[in-house]
């Protein structure tokens, strides 16, 4: 079987790339393949809203997007790892759901979705507004939205590896990897 990790941070390290990676953890013990794509490391254009890509089955825009598209067919299920910025996803990766829109054979359809949030505060920090736009871009993908313990994984820091002192969030995160393991026996 193999995962797909995302980290929708524009920060090389940054706490929900920390997370994104401890999720991943339980696919490694169960002998998956594990691919991890870093927003940080690759150049993703946003949407122009040409329409170029209706009937196509692809974007216009060369860049690394590519990378993700091929992604998407590989895997059997992905996790997005973001942080909130303003209480919304980076424009990192809003740009990846908006150009998701050139793949009209839906390679997403029927697989398997977690998600993870970190933002600065415990209230009003944005990480429930991140999550409901990813949970949305899977269910307009056609994908299940696997749950935590509760929902997603959200968490609470601000400097770069905060989420270290917290082993509480660090296991919410393994929880949702397994938790997708066992939704895909």
């Amino acid at each position: 079987m193999n995962i797909l990790g995302i980290s929708g941070t524009p920060r090389k390290g940054g706490n929900s790339e920390i997370l994104l990676n401890a999720a991943l953890e339980p696919f490694d013990e169960a002998k998956w393949t594990i691919r991890k794509i870093l927003l940080s490391d690759v150049k993703i254009e946003p949407c122009t809203g040409c329409e170029t890509c209706v009937g196509r089955n692809e974007c216009h825009i060369s860049d690394d997007m590519g990378k993700i598209y091929e992604a998407y067919n590989w895997c059997d299920a992905v996790i997005i790892s973001s942080p909130a910025y303003y209480r919304n996803v980076p424009a990192q990766l809003k740009a990846v759901i908006d150009r998701t829109f050139a793949m009209k054979d839906h390679p997403l359809k029927g697989k398997l979705g977690g998600t993870i949030s970190v933002g600065r505060s415990t209230s009003g920090g944005g990480q429930t507004n991140v999550l409901n736009a990813i949970h949305n871009f899977y269910l307009s993908s056609g994908m299940l939205c696997v749950p935590g313990e509760l929902n997603g994984v959200t968490a609470s820091a601000d400097k770069p590896g905060d989420i270290l002192t917290q082993p509480h969030r660090l296991e919410q995160a393994r929880i949702l990897g397994r938790n997708i393991i066992s939704y895909c026996r």
